[in-house]
Parts: structure tokens; sequence; C-alpha cells
């Protein structure tokens, strides 16, 4: 277990270094009047991801670690847990191309909280509603960032009228 911890930090580094670099041949810095440079979030999510595994390579030598024995990296549950999620994420992913994503993260939400989770519906309609509306807010007209709407686009266009 802790072999992989310390493989999959170094990995993650080495990934999270690369985006960087790759990310910094956009501006990472705020451009006046028009929001974040195209490379910001990408670099300064990859940043922060390349600290926590600088974090645990740290820790892994110094010996900390919250596994003992000689316990399996992902036993049977864990391995149906994270297909579950692998496979979610994959739909997702995919049906960005036609319904967006402000129809699609509302769906990944209502599955993960309700069926996974098993939260109430009246959190998980609560969430998969407000959650694409902040998010668009946020996105669309506070940092001037167009996230892909699919098919959807059309339903957007009074909100830019009214806001842009």
């Amino acid at each position: 277990m802790r072999k992989a911890e310390l493989i999959m930090a170094i990995a993650m580094g080495i990934a999270s270094a690369g985006l960087m670099w790759k990310s910094a041949e956009l501006p990472i810095g705020w451009i006046p009047r028009e929001g974040p440079g195209g490379g910001a979030f990408p670099f300064w999510l990859s940043a922060g991801m390349l600290i926590c595994c600088i974090w645990i390579i740290v820790r892994w030598f110094r010996g900390y670690f919250r596994f003992h024995g000689e316990t399996p990296y992902m036993d049977r549950e864990t391995l149906l847990v994270f297909l579950t999620g692998a496979l979610s994420l994959t739909v997702m992913v995919g049906s960005i191309y036609l319904i967006g994503v402000y129809g699609a993260v509302p769906l990944l939400l209502i599955f993960y909280m309700r069926f996974i989770g098993r939260h109430p519906w009246s959190l998980t309609a609560t969430l998969a509603v407000v959650f694409p509306i902040v998010t668009f807010f946020f996105f669309e007209i506070i940092l001037t960032i167009t996230l892909p709407k699919g098919l959807t686009e059309p339903l957007f266009y009074p909100l830019y009228d009214i806001f842009l």
C-alpha cells in the first residue's frame, strides 16, 4: 500500500508539472476587461495538485502512513466503487456534447446523491437545480468563460441578452 501511495504521488506530481508547463504557454494571470487568461485555471489547479503530491511524498519519507500491514491496494468493494465513479464520469463527459455541461452535471449529481449517497430527493433536486445556475453565472457572466451547451444552447440566448 505504501509503495502504491508513493508511486501515485510521483506520477501525479510529474503530470502536474507537465500540465503547468503546457498551460503556461497561455496567459496564467488576470487579463484586464477579459478575466483570467486561457492557462490560468489549468496552471493554478495543477500547481495545487503538485503541492499536494509533494506533501504526500514528504509524509511518505517521514514514515507517516495510515495503513498498516500488507492490506491490498484495492479490495473488491473499493474496485466496484472506483469503477462506478469512473463509468459515471465517462458517461457525464460523453453526454456534454449532446446536452451540455448544464444538463450533464445535474444528471451526475442526481445519480451520485440519490442512488449512491441515498440522500433525500429534496436535497438532491435542490442541488441539481441550484448548482448549474450558480455555475452558469460564475463562468458565463462573471468570468465570461463559455462552457459547452450542446443542443441546449438556444435555451441560453435570452440569458445572454439579459446579462451580457
